[in-house]
């Protein structure tokens, strides 16, 4: 009987170890795919806020710029203060941007104009998938949550003379992130949806850079860029950077089916 209770002992303690071994092989996995469904879900809760939310009155915005017509736009002052920031970096050479913790500050905070979040848009990529919210300024937290704006290059509201720079993890906890960008293709296009409408771009470049060069994410004159950065190679702790860079086009949104 004792010999029968210690059997049924030692191969219940076995199966408790087993069940403990796999479920700590299996929690990463489990882990990252509940932070990409709560990203995608992110995402898509900006994409419909539209059918949710009341209509904000449209107001007339007058923009100094000799470029830029009169235009017809909601959260005025935001979009307004957006453009001179973006005319402003450029201008200034983005002489702003010289270390790390100059992209994570945020360059503006949206509920100091009223919106009830952080996240400013969506980036959507079909060819790996993906829909992201981001968020302005790399922050860990911003980092965590989406995809994150660097701070000091132009933001995702277009523009000539503008290199909007958008960063995301090769992968964490997990999570995909940015993991499988090198799926990316020169052609494939990409759209970023923000506040007021939706962009496109077309992927015309690939590169695979140091990541302290700074100089390969400044912005390029005469030219309205997107450019995607992560780390290079996956799972290589930031060796370098893998870098995408993409031009404007006239084109209809892109949407992920």
């Amino acid at each position: 009987m004792r010999n029968s209770k210690l059997r049924a002992f030692l191969i219940a303690l076995m199966l408790l170890v087993f069940a403990a071994g796999l479920a700590f092989l299996l929690f990463p996995s489990l882990w990252g795919a509940m932070v990409d469904r709560e990203i995608s879900l992110n995402a898509q809760d900006f994409l419909n806020r539209g059918e949710t939310e009341p209509t904000i009155p449209e107001v007339i915005v007058t923009i100094d710029s000799p470029t830029e017509p009169e235009e017809t736009r909601a959260y005025p002052e935001l979009w307004a203060d957006m453009v001179h920031y973006n005319e402003t970096i450029y201008t200034q050479g983005q002489a702003g941007l010289s270390c790390q913790y100059d992209y994570q500050k945020p360059s503006f905070r949206l509920s100091d104009y009223g919106l009830g979040d952080e996240v400013f848009g969506v980036i959507s990529i079909p060819a790996m998938e993906l829909e992201m919210p981001i968020f302005l300024g790399a922050t860990e937290q911003h980092m965590a949550d989406g995809a994150a704006h660097l701070s000091q290059t132009s933001l995702p509201i277009g523009g000539e003379n503008t290199n909007c720079v958008i960063a995301g993890h090769r992968g964490y906890n997990g999570a995909s992130y940015f993991r499988y960008i090198d799926k990316l293709n020169v052609g494939d296009l990409i759209s970023v949806t923000n506040l007021w409408e939706t962009l496109s771009y077309r992927v015309c470049e690939i590169k695979i850079i140091d990541p302290h060069d700074v100089t390969e994410i400044l912005i390029q004159p005469g030219r309205e860029l997107l450019t995607l950065l992560t780390c290079h190679p996956y799972a290589s702790g930031g060796r370098q950077r893998y870098v995408v860079y993409c031009e404007r086009v006239e084109s209809s949104p892109v949407s992920i089916p």
